[in-house]
This record gives C-alpha cells, sequence and structure tokens, in this order.
C-alpha cells in the first residue's frame, strides 16, 4: 500500500506513520509537510491513500481539501486534524473523503478508519455518525452519507441513464461519473449500480423526479 502523509509537524508524521506500518507493514510510505510539496507529490504519482492534517502551511483549512478533491477525485483521503468541531468535521465529510478522525482520538480509531477505508467504506466519527443517526445531517451532505453531485449521480441512476448521458446532462466527463459511481457503491455498500439502485429505493434516498 502506497501512503502519503501530509502534515507539517514531523512527530505527527512519524506517529501517524506507526500506525499505517501496524495495518501494512511492508507499505511505502512518503511524507511531506505543506501544501504545494503534496501537490507536487500528487502530480507525480497518485498513492491508494492520502493522510492529511487540515492546518499545514498552504493548506487554508477546508478549502485547499475542496481544491484536492477537484484535482484528484478519485484519490482515498483520511483527514487527521486537531480542527475537530462538527462543522469542520461535517464540512469535511461533505467534500467526499473517505474519513476524518480527530488528532485527538486514540490511535487504535485511526487503525480502526484505516481498516475501514481499505476495505471500501467510508470512516465518520463517533461524534457525527450519532448526528446522523438522530435525524441531524449536515446541510451539505445527506444522511445516507452521500455529497449533493453523487445524489445527482445517483437520481440519473435510478432512472436508468448510462454513464455517457449522465456526465451529459451533469456537465462531467464520463470518467468523473465513474469516479462518483464508485463512492456511491462505496457508501452504500453495495458492488454495482443494479444493487445501488435498490438499496437507494430500499432506504427511501433520492427518489427521481
Amino acid at each position: 500500500m502506497d501512503v502519503l502523509i501530509a502534515d507539517d509537524h514531523p512527530l505527527v508524521r512519524d506517529a501517524l506513520a506507526t500506525i499505517v506500518r501496524q495495518l501494512d507493514a511492508d507499505a511505502r510510505l512518503v511524507q511531506v509537510g505543506d501544501y504545494p510539496t503534496l501537490v507536487e507529490h500528487l502530480s507525480a504519482e497518485v498513492p491508494d491513500l492520502l493522510l492529511i492534517d487540515l492546518n499545514m502551511p498552504g493548506m487554508n483549512g477546508l478549502d485547499g481539501l475542496r481544491r484536492l478533491r477537484q484535482q484528484f477525485p478519485s484519490l482515498a483521503v483520511i483527514v487527521a486534524s486537531g480542527q475537530d468541531d462538527p462543522a469542520t468535521i461535517r464540512g469535511a465529510l461533505a467534500t467526499g473523503i473517505n474519513g476524518f478522525v480527530p488528532k485527538s482520538d486514540s490511535p487504535a480509531l485511526l487503525l480502526q478508519a484505516l481498516r475501514t477505508v481499505r476495505a471500501g467504506g467510508v470512516y465518520i466519527p463517533a461524534r457525527t455518525l450519532g448526528d446522523f443517526q438522530n435525524g441531524q445531517p449536515p446541510p451539505t451532505i445527506d444522511s445516507s452519507g452521500l455529497t449533493p453531485r453523487q445524489l445527482d449521480v445517483l437520481r440519473l441512476l435510478l432512472k436508468g441513464e448510462p454513464n455517457k448521458l449522465i456526465a451529459r446532462q451533469l456537465g462531467l466527463t464520463e470518467g468523473t461519473v465513474k469516479v462518483h459511481i464508485a463512492a456511491i457503491l462505496r457508501v452504500l455498500q453495495v458492488r454495482n449500480r443494479t444493487e445501488a439502485v435498490v438499496r437507494a429505493r430500499e432506504l427511501g434516498i433520492c427518489a427521481p423526479s
């Protein structure tokens, strides 16, 4: 597993690397300490997973995270941040990342997040998951865990539209549509688009208009 760790504190990067190696002793790790260097590495080679802090130099918090998601939409991302207020966690999850781990949480929880994401799931902190279960999802993300753009794609899947027409209607490339569909399958924990349609109907989400 190739993992890129982005944090401006060397001790934190080393601690994260130690936890990653508990999951995969042979993991290939690269460490960077600022946003420009991160983008440089990603432009050269996209890793299997990015572990990233929100507050390193040049990052600019959620704005930097949104830029990363736009530039590298297929990249698996776990945010490990000391900025762990509910609004930040929900805002980060709304970008379509694969997990958020507050730095105040235990190493065991980060290891759990790594395992969840490696298995194709999405890791949500218990405090935020509790909000979802209590019917209080953040305004920019559906209670199913799908982002607004993923919901747009799912609506068209429910209508039986092929990728080419979905791309045309939403002004996306077919490659981007495939990325969104992969994320939908991951969030709904299904294997293909047919199962995604069935699961969405079972959950009562995203009924076609």
